[in-house]
């Protein structure tokens, strides 16, 4: 059976580190990336690493994975020197980086993703009786509910990250980077996450933890570290730093209400659904949002939230279900039929399903409705640039210009390129999945903003959010899932994240 992850043993030093990155630097054509930044991480020690989208956070995680060569600086593992650093010396240095993007063979079997290179073999044949019963035995001690035989490509974003975590301590690594988890994982299996992080944590597993959301920094960091324009700009104790303290550093200004003001008043039913049901999915789900209006929808992970939403986009299949439009009812069997009818969706892993990574921003602006920018079926590249520098300005988008290809901007800059093509096929009927999955705290701010001056033009948005206080911050109405099925609908006067996490876990009459 597979060993309980443990600290592998370390050589004798007096360091007091397990790991240490000193002066390191970095430049790309034109960008100082990193500059002589300092971090270090105590055995057993959880370290927050915090900073806006740009700040070199991820630069300088693919140095030490050795993904990237750092220009100038020194990386100790345990007080020895690591001249040269690759990806296989750092792995072999306890080094694990588990990136919010999960990098897995999506064809291949849960065990086979955790234990690829090291599958058991009974001779020169590999025993999968073995493999899955120390997958399920490893599952079990981490606390992760993973099903050995499942394919990858069957699980939900959420279900990869778990295989990710369990691959990467499997290996039992000393130092473990984890790259926004909770972008993809619920609230329940969040803590489950952190009570393993505990638990290698007292065996002396050294973390650094990524994050934008603030209320996990202060509920699992001890130590944090914050960066600015490729420097350290503060290494203090968690506790000694408030949360506006954290903002001002990150972004250098303060940010007031983050949330920003209601619509008080709403307009005309936009969207009315009635027994949607999905088989095994969804269950008889009743919901009704107005122009102006923001419901949000709230629920652990696996509750059915994303599923509403695909479900009346179009992009899955129903069983039944009536859903009108502006009074009217429609029948919508694609995407395509939702986007004519004047509904957009935002989804929640914007790189798959949302984005052409490998193209422009005009191109991902203007993909869902290119009538505006062609004559007679020829694109009018001039109109193109000039409505899309439109979007670009009223957005506040930062990019070189329309023509910059979308996989190079970060997460905030990417996710308003998305509201700028629902904008231009002139939506006003949103629906919105995890909108600030993976952004920084300015560019949550921003897209709270877009998300308001939406609701004052009239557009009816349907928010799916992991964040309870984004669902109680920016909803007029929250409707709250379990198993496939609506367990209340409350105003926001009434609700709590106390009340609301009452209906999500409350067990079925």
């Amino acid at each position: 059976m597979t060993p309980e992850p443990e600290a592998a043993p370390r050589p004798t030093s007096a360091s007091p580190f397990v790991l240490e990155m000193r002066g390191i630097d970095k430049r790309f054509p034109g960008v100082h990336a990193l500059d002589r930044v300092d971090i270090r991480v105590a055995p057993g020690e959880i370290l927050g690493l915090v900073g806006e989208n740009g700040a070199g956070k991820s630069t300088l995680i693919k140095i030490l994975s050795g993904a990237y060569r750092r220009d100038a600086g020194e990386i100790l593992v345990d007080g020895v020197s690591i001249a040269h650093s690759d990806p296989h010396r750092m792995l072999e240095q306890g080094i694990a980086v588990i990136y919010q993007e999960p990098a897995l063979a999506l064809h291949l079997t849960v065990a086979e993703n955790i234990f690829m290179g090291r599958l058991p073999k009974r001779g020169f044949v590999i025993d999968w009786a073995r493999l899955a019963d120390d997958t399920a035995a490893l599952s079990e001690r981490l606390g992760l509910r993973l099903e050995p035989r499942a394919r990858v490509t069957r699980l939900s974003v959420a279900g990869r990250q778990m295989v990710e975590i369990a691959k990467a301590l499997s290996r039992e690594a000393r130092i473990i980077v984890l790259d926004e988890p909770s972008a993809v994982l619920g609230d329940v299996e969040l803590e489950g996450l952190f009570r393993v992080m505990r638990r290698l944590a007292d065996k002396g597993v050294g973390f650094i933890y990524i994050s934008h959301r603030l209320n996990e920094v202060y509920q699992i960091t001890e130590r944090v570290t914050v960066m600015k324009d490729g420097r350290v700009v503060a290494d203090a104790p968690t506790s000694s730093l408030g949360p506006d303290d954290l903002v001002r550093l990150m972004v250098g200004r303060e940010l007031g209400d983050i949330y920003g003001q209601r619509q008080e008043n709403t307009g005309a039913p936009a969207l009315t659904v009635r027994g949607l049901t999905q088989r095994g999915v969804l269950v008889d789900v009743d919901l009704d949002v107005h122009e102006g209006e923001i419901l949000g929808i709230a629920g652990l992970a696996g509750s059915g939230r994303t599923e509403i939403l695909r479900a009346i986009h179009g992009a899955d299949p129903i069983d039944a279900g009536r859903i009108e439009v502006f009074g009217e009812h429609v029948r919508i069997g694609s995407p395509r039929d939702a986007i004519a009818r004047g509904i957009g969706l935002l989804t929640e892993d914007r790189k798959a399903d949302g984005l052409l990574i490998l193209q422009s921003v005009a191109f991902n602006t203007t993909i869902a409705r290119l009538d505006e920018v062609r004559r007679q079926g020829v694109l009018r590249p001039v109109r193109e640039r000039t409505m899309v520098q439109g979007y670009i300005d009223r957005l506040s988008i930062r990019t070189p210009g329309p023509g910059f290809r979308v996989g190079n901007l970060s997460g905030g800059n990417q996710q308003k390129v998305i509201f700028s093509k629902w904008l231009h096929a002139d939506c006003r009927i949103l629906l919105v999945d995890e909108p600030t999955r993976g952004v920084d705290v300015g560019a949550k701010h921003e897209i709270y903003q877009l998300l308001r001056l939406l609701t004052v033009r009239g557009v009816a948005i349907v928010m799916v959010s992991s964040e309870l206080p984004e669902i109680l911050g920016l909803s007029d109405r929250i409707m709250v899932m379990r198993d496939g099925r609506v367990a209340a609908t409350l105003d926001r006067a009434e609700a709590s994240e106390e009340t609301i996490m009452h209906h999500c876990t409350r067990p079925a009459a």
